[in-house]
C-alpha cells in the first residue's frame, strides 16, 4: 500500500493501519508495525544494505525518522550483541516491505517485536523509492509516523505536529543522549593496557570503543560537559570526540572552549563524524546544514594524500565549510559523492579527525587503520622530548 496523496481528512485506504505525514502535506499510506500511536522527527533516507539494528541504535539518528531504501529489512532478527548503546534513539522508521520471518542462529528477536518493546513507531508498505526521491530533491524534512490498528487517524493534528517540529538548525542533541557520569568500558579497565583514552560522549557508538580497545587502549568515557581540566586530571594518553547527533555548533556553543584548552596541550586528538566538525569549530572553522546529507554504509572517500578511495560508513546532515578553514588545518579526505570535506588535520601537531565511521557497524572495516593511526600518535607523543605539564594550558 503506497498512495501518496494531498492531506486532507477523511477516511485512510481500507486496510491501513499506518501513515506518514510529511510537513509538505502529503501523506503516505501503510501498515503500522511496533509500537502504537505516533511520533515525530526528521525523516532522512538511509542507504545502508546491512545492519538495521545498529542503524536504530546509533546514537547519531536521535531525533530522526529513518527511510530504510534496502526493500528488505528484519531478516536477521535482532539480538543483544549488536547494539550500538543501549536502546534506540531513532524517533521511528519507513520500510518498503514487510517483516517476514527472520533466518539467523544469532535471532534472539524479530524486528516487530523488538521495535514493540522499545517503543519504535513503524510504518512498512510505503513506496521508499519515490520517498528517497522526495528528500534527494527537496531536502530532507519534519514529518510524523504513526500506528493505528483500528485505522483511524487525525490527518490535521498529524500535520500540525510535523510543521510545528522543530528545525535541526541550532539543536543540542548530543547533550540529550550523552552520559551522565564517568565510565570505564568494560574490559578495558586493566593498568596494564598502555594507552588511556577519554572518550567525550555526545552519542558514542559501542563499536567505537571496542575498535579502541581492540588497540589495547584503556577508555574512560566522560560526559558532554566535562572541563578540560577535568579531562586532563584523569591523565589521558589521548583524547577522543565521539560521534552524535544535532547542530555542531549549538552543541560546540559549551564545549568548544573547552577542546581548545585540551589542544593547548599537544594531547593527541582524533574525532569522528560530530566530534570532527566540533574539532574544525575549535580550530576555528565554520560548520552549515547539508540538504539532504550522507547516511549509509556505501559512501565513497578519497584520501587526497595518497590517492586511495575507501568506502565508508556515514550518519550526518552537517558539514564543515570549506572557505573557513584556517591555514594550519589540511582537508585530508573529500567525498566523492559532493566533494565535501571527509577528513582534516592540524598541521605539525597529532590532531585529526574524519567526517566518517571507521568503526562501521554497519558497513565496511576498510577504515578501521585509523585508530591504529591515533594509537601512533600517542605513542610518538609519549616519547617525544617535550614535558607533559597540562597545567599549564590554563591561567
Amino acid at each position: 500500500m503506497t498512495d501518496q496523496t494531498e492531506c486532507t481528512s477523511g477516511l485512510c485506504p481500507d486496510g491501513a493501519t499506518g501513515v506518514l505525514v510529511l510537513a509538505d502535506g502529503t501523506i503516505w499510506w501503510g501498515h503500522g508495525l511496533g509500537r502504537e500511536g505516533n511520533t515525530t522527527g526528521e525523516v532522512v533516507f538511509c542507504t545502508g544494505m546491512t545492519g538495521y539494528q545498529e542503524t536504530l541504535t546509533d546514537p547519531s539518528f536521535a531525533g530522526q525518522i529513518i527511510t530504510f531504501t534496502f526493500p528488505h529489512i528484519g531478516n536477521t532478527g535482532t539480538n543483544p550483541d549488536d547494539h550500538e548503546a543501549e536502546h534506540p534513539f531513532a524517533r521511528g522508521c519507513i520500510l518498503r516491505a514487510p517483516v517476514g520471518i527472520d533466518s539467523s542462529w544469532r535471532t534472539t528477536t524479530n524486528l516487530p517485536e523488538w521495535m514493540r518493546r522499545n517503543s519504535v513507531v513503524c510504518v512498512t508498505g510505503i513506496d521508499t523509492r519515490a520517498l528517497t526521491i522526495r528528500l534527494r530533491d527537496h531536502g530532507t524534512m519534519a514529518g510524523v509516523v504513526a500506528h493505528a490498528p483500528n485505522g483511524i487517524f487525525n490527518l490535521d493534528h498529524l500535520l500540525h505536529q510535523a510543521r510545528m517540529h522543530p528545525s535541526p538548525d541550532g539543536l543540542d542533541l548530543a547533550t540529550r543522549v550523552s552520559c551522565q557520569q564517568p565510565w570505564e568500558w568494560p574490559d578495558t579497565q586493566s593498568r596494564d593496557r598502555p594507552w588511556h583514552v577519554i572518550a567525550i560522549d555526545f552519542g558514542i557508538k559501542h563499536n567505537i570503543l571496542r575498535c579502541l580497545a581492540t588497540e589495547g587502549c584503556r577508555i574512560t568515557i566522560v560526559p558532554s560537559h566535562t572541563t578540560a581540566r577535568e579531562i586532563l586530571d584523569l591523565a589521558p594518553d589521548g583524547v577522543f570526540l565521539s560521534n552524535g547527533p544535532g547542530d555542531p555548533a549549538a552543541t560546540g556553543h559549551s564545549v568548544i572552549p573547552e577542546v581548545k584548552k585540551i589542544l593547548s596541550t599537544g594531547l593527541p586528538v582524533f574525532g569522528i563524524c560530530l566530534g570532527h566538525q566540533i574539532l574544525a569549530l575549535a580550530l576555528g572553522a565554520k560548520t552549515s546544514r547539508m540538504m539532504r546529507g550522507h547516511r549509509g554504509s556505501n559512501q565513497p572517500v578519497k584520501c587526497l594524500a595518497t590517492g586511495r578511495i575507501t568506502i565508508t560508513s556515514q550518519n550526518h546532515g552537517f558539514a564543515i565549510d570549506p572557505d573557513s578553514l584556517p591555514n594550519n588545518v589540511v582537508v585530508t579526505h573529500t567525498s566523492l559523492f559532493d566533494g565535501s570535506i571527509e577528513g582534516i588535520a592540524l598541521q605539525g601537531r597529532p590532531v585529526f579527525s574524519v567526517q566518517y565511521h571507521p568503526e562501521s557497524s554497519p558497513g565496511p572495516k576498510d577504515s578501521r587503520s585509523l585508530f591504529r593511526d591515533f594509537v601512533g600518535l600517542m605513542q610518538q607523543h609519549r616519547h617525544s622530548s617535550a614535558p607533559r605539564r597540562y597545567a599549564t594550558a590554563f591561567p
